[in-house]
């Protein structure tokens, strides 16, 4: 968008808002933190001027931007790769200034931008296009799903209202029929779908909500943390964390899907205890066995 508004010098906030697919509100949000973008110690030259102006938008870049940027080959790969990632965005323009960029960047390190090959969270392009179509045609869409969390897939009638990336992973926001209330679903998960021409009618349901949304099948579980399994705590969002006098920490988390708690625990292994969980589960032992018992070759010894 910053190229965009730059080269157009001034461009009204419709005019914005219909090019890259945004409501006025999500506008100016993003113009506010624009303006706190910069270089340290960030002094007024080293900060993107940015600002909405008698329904204006205009923004001005910093004085760095006339410098030429020195990059070493890993940053210059980071940066076409992130680049790559940005294209494939609602409203990016294949032949504008971020893509003839691009491929002066791919060049200068020693390859031309095709040939940089970027899964997008291994969603697929024609996927992604079909949910962008009918979010915007407001369209029911059939789809089969793998639900990850409980291991299981089946058809379902969805209304996307937005598609979006984070995380490095598309999801579609909607409304489902199956479960009679919004959703998300990751693009890559998504087995199969087919527009079906039908005009929606449920609920409006946020384009870019959440990625959680806490329905619990039993409520809470609590594990005790030695530090190699701290990463959850920044990965999954916690009730509540506690340090304990050894440095471990105890964490309380609620559970959406028992098929996904097993999967966590085992992933933690020895680095976690369950000190306490809803009665309904299954337990570590009983997931254990179960991945075990795929696998029959395995000696007793071994497992």
């Amino acid at each position: 968008m910053v190229p965009w508004v730059v080269a157009h010098d001034g461009p009204t906030v419709t005019e914005t808002c219909e090019r890259f697919g945004c409501a006025p509100t999500e506008l100016a949000k993003d113009i506010e933190l624009l303006y706190l973008c910069g270089l340290y110690p960030y002094t007024p030259d080293l900060l993107i001027e940015a600002a909405i102006v008698d329904g204006r938008v205009f923004i001005e870049y910093a004085d760095y931007f006339s410098r030429p940027l020195r990059l070493t080959p890993s940053e210059g790969l980071s940066l076409v790769a992130a680049a790559s990632t940005l294209l494939a965005a609602p409203g990016t323009d294949p032949s504008g200034p971020l893509a003839r960029g691009l491929a002066k960047l791919a060049t200068v390190i020693g390859g031309a931008a095709d040939a940089v090959d970027i899964e997008l969270g291994d969603a697929d392009a024609s996927t992604l296009d079909d949910l962008r179509a009918a979010s915007e045609r407001r369209e029911q869409v059939e789809i089969t799903y793998y639900a990850f969390g409980r291991d299981d897939s089946n058809i379902r009638m969805i209304e996307p209202s937005g598609v979006f990336t984070t995380g490095g992973q598309w999801y579609v926001s909607a409304w489902c029929h199956l479960a009679r209330d919004e959703r998300l679903f990751r693009v890559d998960r998504i087995m199969a779908r087919r527009l079906t021409g039908i005009a929606d009618t449920g609920p409006t349901v946020p384009e870019t909500p959440g990625l959680f949304a806490r329905r619990p099948v039993g409520g809470s579980v609590t594990l005790v943390l030695g530090a190699p399994a701290f990463w959850m705590l920044d990965q999954y969002p916690m009730e509540n964390v506690e340090e304990l006098p050894d440095g471990r920490r105890r964490a309380r988390f609620a559970v959406s899907e028992w098929a996904w708690l097993d999967r966590l625990v085992l992933r933690l292994g020895r680095d976690a205890i369950v000190e306490s969980a809803p009665p309904e589960w299954p337990g570590r032992q009983a997931a254990a066995r179960r991945v075990l018992a795929r696998y029959p070759e395995v000696s007793g010894s071994d497992r």
